[in-house]
């Protein structure tokens, strides 16, 4: 199950007691105090895992504690730390606390203390001083912080493929890449992002594809499925647009319309959605003639857009559009991956 959006709460672990003591043993007249210190609460981390990603182990368990520090013990003895938490994440999660974001998790590896254990308290012996040299109070523990935190997943993606429902999106991604979404011939297939990853042929590296669901008018004020998968689009690099036909569309205007419904769309959730490099791809091209075809692309070109007829289904212009992808992934610098603002 894809999860991109949960709470949690955190709880650090509560430093343990300085410890009240005195050194007492034959032929030893001035002791003193020993009292140990105590031990540290354990914190709570969150840590990249780039193996993962749906959030559905925080779903299914919201609340972490971390561990208690033992108390302090005489004979100068300190309590032992708390055990940390570390909670795994997928890459591109967002933690916010009260709608203010605290941290963006986007490299593996990377940490953040969601919540920090307290502090031991500390023992008699170092409460003693020339003028009084047997303490009888010692430090209390702090107790660890506590939060209640949202975690939302943005995928992140070299390239996204976004369209209207049915436009054929699951069925380019499974012959670019290995994944295998569920392909039907109906609307909403696809209820959640799938991930694919193509390698390229001459430097080895692998592009990152995500298949967004479907969008349709008023989807960025929750129309449909909604603005919920509009987030993962925010950090591709590339846009993939699939405008196909069907039996009500066979005409540029029809085609048209699509595309500015869908760009309308992007524009609303954010401006700088459009702005992202975009290839336009002309999509079942075997349901109308060559003819038709050549209309669309015309009437696009007329519009000073760039239109790439393809056929997902039988394979037709693949190969030209993976080369254009590479070519613009040349152009864009990596970190631009990261970027959710």
């Amino acid at each position: 199950m894809f999860i991109d959006y949960v709470k949690i709460h955190v709880k650090g672990g509560d430093g343990g007691n300085g410890c009240i003591s005195f050194r007492r043993e034959k032929f030893v007249p001035r002791g003193g105090p020993d009292g140990g210190d105590g031990g540290n609460g354990g914190s709570v981390f969150l840590e990249a895992d780039p193996r993962l990603t749906t959030l559905l182990d925080l779903k299914n368990r919201p609340l972490h504690r971390a561990g208690k520090g033992q108390h302090g013990k005489g004979k100068n003895m300190s309590g032992r730390n708390g055990r940390d938490v570390v909670i795994k994440v997928p890459l591109g999660t967002i933690v916010s606390e009260n709608d203010n974001q605290l941290m963006d998790i986007v490299a593996p590896g990377q940490r953040f203390c969601a919540a920090k254990g307290g502090d031991g308290g500390r023992g008699n012996q170092h409460y003693a001083t020339p003028t009084r040299q047997a303490p009888r109070y010692a430090e209390k523990g702090k107790p660890g912080e506590e939060r209640s935190l949202t975690l939302e997943l943005k995928i992140i993606a070299d390239v996204g493929i976004i369209g209207l429902p049915n436009a054929g999106k699951s069925t380019l991604l499974s012959h670019i890449t290995s994944a295998t979404p569920r392909i039907a011939p109906y609307p909403f297939t696809t209820i959640h992002p799938n991930l694919g990853i193509y390698e390229k042929k001459i430097s080895g590296e692998h592009v990152v594809f995500a298949d967004i669901p479907g969008l349709i008018e008023g989807a960025s004020r929750g129309a449909g499925l909604g603005d919920r998968f509009l987030r993962h689009i925010e950090r591709t690099r590339i846009l993939v647009h699939l405008i196909a036909f069907d039996e009500l569309t066979q005409n540029f205007s029809a085609l048209y319309e699509k595309y500015e419904m869908v760009l309308h769309e992007l524009s609303v959730y954010s401006d700088r959605l459009p702005q992202k490099p975009q290839i336009l791809l002309l999509n079942k091209i075997d349901l109308v003639s060559p003819r038709q075809v050549n209309d669309a692309v015309q009437g696009f070109k007329k519009r000073k857009l760039a239109v790439l007829p393809i056929s997902a289904k039988e394979k037709k212009g693949l190969d030209a559009l993976l080369s254009r992808i590479e070519e613009i992934l040349e152009d864009i610098p990596a970190a631009d991956i990261a970027d959710s603002d």
